[in-house]
Parts: structure tokens; sequence; C-alpha cells
């Protein structure tokens, strides 16, 4: 069968550095963090308290009416604001579309644990009659994919993917391949997480994950740097607009880049800790290159799962080593987490866009805070400053609990 082109159009962002794209990247290449202490929970009783907070969102300012927006959990609040962003920035009209032929696929890790964690103290502290019937549809995974379809009268693909922290990376690739099988010509597709609530957090403190970097959480998340003690959680969406080639050109559309290679594999391992090899993950980004039957050599940035953990940063890279041999000293590699922090689920949504534009802008972001490698991460993450040079190839990886692995690859359309 003809493989059909899949081209990114639209890019809506909801991070801890701003909503807009472009305040984001020019925050991104500015070297600014976005890690700071948290304000919308009380954490002064937790070893840690700082996080990538949304501080500022307000899902109204997107012309979503305010009883609507009760009836959605934060994570859904971020997926409908980033998705509305997405869809004003490819310039597309739903109307003249046909609507069986639009679809939504937008992932999270965790889904409404806010929600569940609300819901939870009604229940105890006043009894079950008090529980909101609106519990389920906030708090359900798919309650993003689901309000985005009804916000625009999409009735095409619509479904989620839940892969922990490759979630958006996932919905990204199955969404690609949903226009490239004939069955949409538009797929508004993506991650979105809003975990950094007492629940959330507890439970990565109870697994040691976490940096407790109190006194300098803007200096916290510093991916392959020896000092590394943890991820910071972040929160968050990043949802883009894919679009069939031929179909984007015809309405005259910008493209930021093609969606060209998509791979994604299992560690079988371990239901939390990467493969120390680095095999399942060096699988995923084998095919992702055998896909777009691109060669190794002809890569130049990697946007890396990168998340400033012990094994998961060595892991990494070790698995791009074994993917590109001799390549991989002349790679050009970033973590945005250093900036952002771990936006679980939404992560791979938010990064795709990030690769995307450094393939649009030929402009690689930094990794900040990488004072000290670490003796077994010695490629060129592109420390503390951006680096201008032609991106014709880029890889987004990401990686999650139950060892789940996937990989994109963006080619200059």
């Amino acid at each position: 069968m003809k493989h059909r082109r899949v081209v990114i159009t639209g890019l809506g962002l909801v991070t801890s550095l701003g909503e807009s794209v472009e305040e984001v990247w020019e925050s991104l290449c500015s070297g600014r963090s976005g890690i700071k202490p948290v304000t919308r929970f009380d954490f002064s009783d937790f070893p840690v308290r700082f996080g990538g907070e949304c501080t500022d969102f307000d899902v109204t300012r997107y012309d979503v009416d305010t009883k609507e927006a009760r009836r959605l959990d934060r994570f859904a609040q971020f997926a409908l604001a980033a998705s509305i962003s997405a869809i004003k920035d490819s310039g597309i009209d739903f109307k003249s579309e046909d609507p069986y032929r639009c679809g939504v696929l937008i992932g999270s890790g965790i889904g409404g644990i806010e929600t569940l964690e609300e819901q939870c103290g009604v229940l105890n502290a006043r009894g079950v009659t008090r529980v909101s019937p609106f519990t389920v549809p906030r708090l359900m995974a798919n309650a993003a994919s689901g309000n985005v379809s009804i916000q625009f009268g999409l009735k095409g693909p619509n479904t989620a993917v839940v892969t922990a922290c490759a979630t958006g990376s996932n919905a990204i690739g199955d969404a690609a391949r949903l226009i490239d099988n004939n069955l949409a010509e538009i797929m508004i597709a993506g991650g979105s997480e809003a975990a950094l609530c007492r629940v959330g957090m507890a439970s990565f403190i109870a697994a040691r994950a976490l940096s407790t970097r109190n006194d300098a959480p803007e200096q916290a998340s510093r991916p392959w740097d020896k000092d590394r003690d943890g991820f910071v959680m972040g929160e968050g969406a990043g949802i883009v607009v894919l679009e069939e080639y031929e179909h984007a050109r015809q309405r005259g559309a910008r493209i930021y880049a093609e969606l060209v290679g998509y791979g994604m594999s299992a560690d079988a391992n371990h239901i939390t800790a990467p493969c120390a090899d680095g095999e399942g993950a060096a699988m995923a980004m084998r095919l992702a290159l055998q896909d777009a039957g691109v060669n190794p050599d002809q890569v130049n940035y990697i946007n890396a799962h990168g998340t400033s953990t012990t094994l998961g940063d060595v892991a990494e890279t070790k698995a791009v080593k074994r993917t590109f041999g001799e390549h991989a000293r002349k790679l050009k590699i970033s973590s945005t987490k250093s900036q952002l922090g771990h936006l679980l689920g939404a992560s791979g949504g938010v990064e795709a866009i990030f690769t995307a534009l450094a393939v649009h802008k030929n402009l690689i972001p930094p990794t900040i805070n990488l004072e000290n490698p670490d003796d077994e991460c010695d490629l060129d993450y592109t420390p503390k400053t951006p680096r201008e040079l032609p991106v014709h190839y880029a890889m987004s990886n990401s990686f999650g609990f139950g060892g789940h692995n996937a990989s994109l690859l963006f080619k200059k359309c």
C-alpha cells in the first residue's frame, strides 16, 4: 500500500513556562527554568515541595464556559486548551471538513487523579450521597479525547493511549498511522497530565523517584549530571494537528515538520526500571529509522527522554550508542525536561512539539543544569546554550513505567 505522508500543521502547549508556543520556545532557548515551589496545594509537610506547575492557567480564557470547565478535571482542561491553540495555529476550519475524516487521539498517563483525590475526600468526610456524579467522566483517561471531539464536532477516530511516560509519543505515532492507513485526513493528537497534587506527589516520593532540592528547585532537574538526584514532576499538555500532506498543501497550510518514522517496543524487564543496557529503547529508535527508511547518520538531533534519574539517563545514553554507533558522538542531544520537569504522559506531546520546532527553526534547545557530566553519560547533550545548525531529521524519545518505549522521527518538509 502506498504510504500517505503525515505533517504537523498546528501546535498547542500548556506548560510551566507559559502557554504560547513562541513564548515557551524563547524561554527554552534562553535557558529559563519553569520549576518553582508549588502553590495550588499545601506541600509543607512533604519532603518535596516544588515542580513544574502551570500557575497562571485558566481554561476559561480559551472561551470555555465556566460551568463546562467545572465538569473537567485539570488534565482534560489542559488538553482542551492546548487543542484549541493547536487548531487555531493550524488555520483549519472544521466547518468545511468532513467530520468523519477528522479525529482525536489524546492520552494521559494517569488521568484525573486530582478528581479521584478530591472525591475520595468527599466520600470519607461527607458520605456516598455527596460524591459528584461527574466523578467518572472527569477522571477517566479518555476524557481529554472525548471532550476535544465534542468541542469541535469531530466524528472520526476518537481514542486514547495510556502508556505512562510514553503516552504522548504513542498517541502521536498511532494517530499518524490512522492517517497513513486512510482512516482520517486530520488528527488532533498528544498528551496531557495534571498529577501535581498531594496523592500524585506522595506516590512518587514514596518510590524515591523525585529530586529533593527544595532550596534550589530551578536547579533540581539536571539530566546526565553526576549530582542528579531524581526527576521533577511537571504538568501540562502538548497537542499537535497532524494532517495528510496533500490535504495540508492544498489549503496552503504552514508545515512545521513531516512525521516520517515511528517505533515502539517493550523492555519486558521491570515495571519501573529500564533495561540497564538500553536494548528496548534502542529497538524503538531503530524501528523509527526503519519505518522512515533513514540511515542513522542522517539524524541531526535527539530530544531525549532525559529524566534526570540515575538509571534512566545512563540507559538512554547506552541506547543511543547502540542505535547510532559512531554517529552517536556527532549527534546533538538535549533534554527539555531540565527546564519543565517531567510531564509524565504529556511529556511526549510537549517534546514532539520542541523537536518539530528544532527542525523548523534549525535551532537546538539546550540542556540546563549540566555542570558535571556523569562518566557514563559522555555524548553531546547541548549544555547550557542552544545551537544553530541545519536540522534535517530529528528524533523524540519517550520511555515509560511498564517498559514502554516510543520514538518519533521528524523530517524537514
